[in-house]
């Protein structure tokens, strides 16, 4: 579908589930059931999702030199992921979730970053040094500030078009959001971006133009089943979500970013990639979990031509699905 090169700098973790009957209280253990070992990691899931949907992918990411790291890197060869710039650190730990959910679907998570937290700046720049105009490049906020920070800067420099999902949130120096080319974020995330409370009330507009003022070329803010925003210096567009049923929405927000980076490695213009995103976050819903919710092109492929207009050029050829 594409020769385009995406490079995914973020991160990876292992989920960790098990369900109770009730959440335990301090210094009870309980029996649980239903425990399961999950991927996860922001960077990592859509690294996979945008491999699923055709694209020649890498990624720079940091993994513990243990069970779980090496968990990762099957993951990625099975999905055709290069994993030369995936660094497994001896005696580090990979990063890790531990999540407790009881019978009402209430949760209790803790999360050691593991090596995620030592990948470096100056490591993502080694890793980025063959950038050209015509890759993408996507990272998230569950590394450094300083790793993602250097991931755009470079981006910005080599002239590759830069998109920074900033999950989960927190101020960033204006530094960083000046080297992003499309900012992604939620409305919640939106606001914190702006210094508001989460509770805040403002149009989503108002944030996206206030954040093009603070650097940001372009900001695209996802609504849930709303679907998403686009906002340039000088036009909005809201792009309603598909119809389809609803089983999960963990993966939505991945699949969304992991698709418009696809389509803009295409050639797709800004609104077509955001209409293509829609789709494919809105096709993660439809299954559980994560990993096991992320469309591949030809699942795209068949949802486009069950619609009208039909798929664009760049979509329409069949692929094998892996």
């Amino acid at each position: 579908m594409t020769k385009n090169r995406i490079i995914v700098v973020g991160s990876y973790a292992t989920g960790l589930t098990m369900r109770v009957d009730r959440l335990p209280g301090p210094g009870e253990t309980l029996l649980g059931k239903g425990y399961r070992v999950d991927f996860g990691g922001k960077g990592s899931n859509q690294a996979v999702a945008c491999a699923r949907l055709g694209a020649r992918v890498s990624f720079v990411a940091k993994i513990g030199g243990d069970n779980f790291g090496d968990m990762a890197l099957a993951l990625y060869r099975q999905e055709k992921i290069d994993t030369d710039s995936v660094i497994q650190a001896p005696g580090e730990a990979t990063g890790v979730g531990f999540i407790i959910v009881d019978s009402n679907g209430n949760n209790c998570i803790t999360i050691d970053p593991g090596a995620n937290d030592l990948l470096t700046p100056t490591e993502v720049s080694q890793y980025l040094s063959t950038l050209t105009p015509d890759t993408v490049v996507l990272t998230q906020l569950e590394i450094a500030v300083e790793a993602a920070g250097a991931a755009m800067a470079l981006g910005r420099k080599k002239r590759s078009l830069t998109i920074l999902n900033p999950a989960p949130v927190r101020i960033l120096p204006q530094s960083v959001l000046e080297a992003v080319d499309v900012l992604t974020p939620n409305e919640n995330e939106a606001k914190v971006l702006t210094g508001r409370s989460p509770e805040a009330a403002i149009a989503p507009e108002s944030l996206a133009r206030e954040l093009i003022r603070s650097g940001v070329r372009q900001v695209v803010i996802t609504l849930g089943e709303k679907g998403a925003l686009l906002v340039t210096a000088d036009a909005s567009l809201y792009v309603p979500a598909i119809n389809v049923p609803v089983a999960d929405t963990t993966g939505a927000g991945d699949s969304f970013n992991a698709g418009l980076a696809v389509a803009l490695s295409c050639g797709a213009n800004l609104e077509d990639a955001v209409r293509f995103a829609v789709v494919t976050g809105g096709l993660a819903v439809t299954r559980e979990g994560v990993v096991p919710s992320l469309p591949t092109h030809n699942e795209v492929l068949r949802f486009y031509r069950q619609q009208r207009p039909p798929p664009p050029h760049w979509l329409a050829q069949e692929a094998t699905d892996k």
